[in-house]
């Protein structure tokens, strides 16, 4: 669920031959993207002696019996969850690693996560933010574990408004990793434990609370390429439910999270402007002109939860709505409140402060927010640091953006490589002076193409070129 965080997804590609063509592109474009291949051993020296100087926080909480909900194979657990009913409402119990315990101020590790700002994923594999030993290891709550966090813990009234509040440092153990199909499927047969049979419910609470502030989310289909017989073929599969409940776990937390800095008048947030009224013009013409017209009296949330991704109609509507989910930014406040404190498409003051192992900015988030909470001053090593923050995650996000794009471009052109001269069914998506964006719906591509087209008609596109090596995906009207 991407409340304006505007990503392509990137597919993973499996198997992937060391001598295949799109392995060799995918790793030029982390070559030219000049991204680093390893820590220098001074990062990795201080990293082992934060893990060997660790000291346990005092508060024991390894009686909690929380889990963890990742894609299969994550090793770099952040978030471990528990649910239990107090009465007729909910408590949610949320742990978050906590990297401040391995990544102190103005070591090497420290200096090396602001030079990388985030953890960069691509279909090959992953440039972390921290050295492994932290992050999937000393710092990761892994199963079986006692690992340190940062503990909420909300309460929640009948309708799934937060009513309390609490964060603690403390030690967790983390009772199973489960991965999304597996929780699916356990709440399906009606078999989950407890704590993860109250998801559905507090998910449908949080949804509607989501719909009633107005908020919207891009719920795109993830995407995966295969090698099957040679031959690269596109499969699509849409959010489980659990992933949309277990998403609201963390919306909710950075609800709070920011709440709190407001309420402290110290922090960073993750703001985003409302979309002006020219683009949202531009946007319910758009989709009309692709056979998906907005309703007037309904908000733009509401439109894009109800569309039907299995439709390509809907599907192009996704992809022209990305023009309502941008100017996502940090915005930084020490002393007195912002001009701007909302992130639109949450429709409420929001941060980032669930993900320290993979994000740099929530480290600083979370350490403010327990901080504020205990009645302690703010850190100087925290505030000094939140102007300079923004920048970092700018230029970081840029770099991640950059490499999904690049990734993308030769996946989608390695789909479509044996197909040169072929012609597809496609709907215009936009027009451009020399031609327009196409998508077609097998596979699933967005593509430039030549000539004179008219946005939501429906075209038969001939495949000219497509490149691996460059990304090159060229289309003419047949």
């Amino acid at each position: 669920m991407a409340h304006g965080e505007v990503r392509l997804v990137v597919p993973h590609v499996r198997p992937l031959d060391t001598d295949d063509e799109l392995a060799a592109a995918l790793v030029q474009v982390r070559v030219d993207l000049k991204l680093p291949t390893a820590f220098s051993a001074e990062v990795e020296e201080a990293a082992d002696a934060a893990v060997a100087a660790y000291e346990p926080p005092e508060l024991d909480l390894t009686d909690i019996p929380f889990s963890t909900i990742d894609p299969v194979g994550a090793t770099d657990l952040d978030q471990a969850l528990y649910l239990e009913r107090t009465g007729e409402t909910l408590r949610v119990m949320y742990a978050i690693a906590e990297v401040p315990a391995f990544v102190w101020p103005g070591s090497a590790v420290d200096a090396e996560a602001r030079k990388r700002g985030q953890t960069l994923y691509a279909p090959d594999g992953r440039v972390p933010l921290h050295p492994t030993v932290i992050s999937e290891d000393a710092a990761s709550l892994l199963a079986g574990a006692t690992r340190p966090a940062f503990v909420w813990t909300f309460d929640l009234d009948a309708t799934g408004a937060v009513t309390a509040t609490t964060l603690v440092r403390a030690q967790v153990r983390n009772r199973r990793q489960y991965d999304y199909v597996e929780v699916q499927d356990l709440l399906d047969k009606e078999l989950a434990d407890e704590s993860l049979s109250l998801l559905p419910e507090f998910g449908r609470l949080r949804a509607e609370l989501e719909r009633q502030r107005g908020g919207a989310s891009l719920n795109r289909p993830d995407e995966e390429v295969v090698l099957v017989d040679g031959t690269y073929v596109l499969e699509r599969r849409s959010p489980l439910p659990v992933e949309q409940y277990n998403a609201h776990v963390s919306l909710m937390t950075g609800m709070e999270a920011a709440r709190i800095m407001l309420e402290g008048n110290v922090g960073i947030l993750r703001t985003m402007p409302a979309p002006d009224p020219e683009t949202l013009a531009d946007f319910r013409r758009q989709v009309a002109s692709l056979g998906c017209p907005w309703p007037e009296n309904q908000n733009y949330g509401e439109y894009l939860r109800a569309l039907d991704h299995s439709d390509p109609r809907a599907l192009a509507a996704i992809h022209a709505a990305t023009s309502l989910f941008r100017g996502a930014g940090y915005t930084v406040f020490d002393g007195e409140h912002p001009d701007e404190t909302i992130q639109a498409a949450v429709a409420a003051p929001y941060a980032h402060a669930t993900a320290p192992l993979r994000r740099l900015v929530d480290r600083f988030v979370l350490v403010a927010c327990e901080a504020i909470i205990s009645g302690r001053g703010v850190p100087k090593w925290v505030r000094e640091a939140l102007p300079e923050l923004p920048k970092i995650m700018a230029r970081t996000g840029s770099v991640a953006s950059q490499l999904e794009r690049a990734s993308v471009n030769a996946i989608e052109a390695a789909l479509l490589s044996a197909r040169v001269g072929d012609e597809f069914d496609a709907t215009v998506v936009s027009e451009r002076a020399d031609g327009g964006v196409i998508q077609i719906a097998d596979p699933v591509i967005t593509a430039r193409i030549e000539g004179k087209v008219t946005a939501g008609s429906s075209v038969r596109a001939r495949l000219v070129a497509a490149e691996i090596a460059t990304g090159t995906v060229e289309f003419v009207l047949a």
